[in-house]
């Protein structure tokens, strides 16, 4: 059995912002998340925690390869949980790499 297994990089990008910016981000902001558990903001910006708790989940499924036919390889859009705000994110894959299981816990 192989040690070896590919996993995609992702950026999380604002998309847009329905309503008001409460949390100080604007359209384009983003994080990426790299070699399997990374998170990495660009300096001088930041990430609203609460809009990070909504994507966090969908991320492990997104970083992988999936069947064509599953909801999951057509969905990409999270909204951040503030109603009055109504913050839409992108997931995206950015890069595909290949990652050692020996090297990962």
């Amino acid at each position: 059995m192989s040690r070896f297994f590919d996993l995609y990089d992702l950026r999380i990008t604002v998309e847009r912002i329905e309503g008001r910016s409460v949390c100080g981000m604007a359209v384009g902001d983003y994080f990426d998340l790299t070699n399997s558990s990374q998170i990495s903001i660009p300096e001088g910006k930041y990430f609203c925690m609460y809009a990070l708790n909504t994507v966090l989940p969908i991320l492990s499924a997104k970083q992988r390869e999936l069947d064509e036919n599953d909801w999951m390889t057509r969905d990409s859009i999270a909204a951040c949980p503030d109603v009055d705000e109504r913050l839409i994110m992108r997931v995206e894959r950015i890069r595909k790499r290949t990652m050692d299981s020996d090297e990962l816990t």
